[in-house]
């Protein structure tokens, strides 16, 4: 990455549960050599982590740092509910001597990634018109937990508002849907819309089916998954198949809530690991299973991101927009 005065370098994170990457960007690129990876059991903070990484770089000057949290974000402060770390505007400021900082929701920082993202790492899965160029977008995440936030293009500039889409009520149908939900909400508190669509979640609907036959075989995500490409249990082909339909229900719902005749956005590691399943289990049809209004759903499309690095994307372009 070349040395420019007019693109000053820059430092982004994407802070997950376990992990945090981080790395080095000039305005929306990033600099796929530089990112590293550190574990945030070893680390005491997010200060730490990127003094080590800028340590381990030379300790170059950087003129804006942007750090993308797996949870909540407001008036400057970010939480997580398994992490214990401090982390704020001054935080990153005196971590890094950056003087542009900013914290995003890990979706807020996915949405400012879209208009950076390579064509060959967008795979159409719904089809629609081609869009405007103002028009909205969504990007949904479904991984280690699930939230949404919508994506807008105006003459000023990209606004992504944050959004904890996740920890709201399933939608529910059918009176297995209820089923589902009561089982939910006896063992784990609360049915969210996260409590099945995440990769606990589609251990929950695995669960669940065994507790409708009076079996109480359990597995993780993981392992659904690899008996549903091995053929060798029916249910967790079963459950798969719930949780494309409920995730084309939910991103209907969303869908009809944001109107994004940009298109729907999916990313995410669970997305990915359902991603050649979506079509033959009917994700298509949940998504516009909203009665007279199905036919409206048809104007939006929907494709699933396979950039690993979008977050950090996401992150650089957001800190060009501020600075340019």
């Amino acid at each position: 990455m070349s040395d420019s005065p007019a693109d000053p370098l820059s430092i982004v994170a994407d802070i997950g549960g376990t992990n945090t990457r981080v790395a080095l960007a000039r305005r929306d690129v990033v600099d796929t050599a530089s990112i590293e990876r550190f574990r945030n059991a070893e680390h005491r903070g997010l200060e730490e982590v990127l003094r080590a990484y800028l340590s381990h770089r030379g300790n170059p000057a950087v003129a804006a740092a942007c750090v993308a949290v797996a949870g909540p974000v407001h008036d400057g402060h970010a939480a997580m509910t398994n992490l214990d770390w401090r982390m704020d505007k001054t935080t990153l400021e005196h971590a890094t001597g950056a003087t542009t900082v900013a914290l995003l929701n890990d979706l807020q920082a996915q949405g400012h990634a879209l208009d950076h993202i390579d064509p060959d790492n967008l795979r159409l899965i719904v089809e629609g018109p081609e869009p405007g160029p103002h028009a909205a977008k969504l990007v949904i995440g479904v991984g280690t937990g699930f939230n949404a936030a919508p994506v807008y293009n105006t003459d000023t500039g990209r606004y992504v508002p944050p959004a904890e889409a996740g920890h709201a009520n399933l939608p529910l149908r059918t009176e297995a849907d209820f089923r589902l939900a009561r089982f939910i909400e006896t063992t784990h508190g609360f049915p969210a819309v996260e409590e099945v669509l995440s990769g606990r979640g589609l251990s929950h609907v695995y669960a669940w089916l065994g507790h409708e036959v009076g079996d109480d075989r359990t597995a993780d995500a993981a392992a659904v998954m690899a008996a549903l490409k091995a053929g060798t249990d029916p249910r967790a082909r079963e459950a798969t198949e719930i949780f494309v339909r409920m995730l084309g229900m939910v991103a209907g719902n969303l869908t009809l809530e944001t109107l994004p005749f940009g298109g729907v956005y999916l990313i995410g590691g669970v997305t990915r690991a359902i991603t050649p399943y979506l079509a033959e289990m009917g994700f298509a049809a949940a998504f516009r299973d909203k009665g007279r209004f199905g036919p409206f759903l048809e104007q939006f499309s929907v494709s699933v991101v396979e950039d690993d690095y979008a977050a950090l994307v996401g992150c650089a372009g957001h800190l060009d927009g501020l600075m340019h």
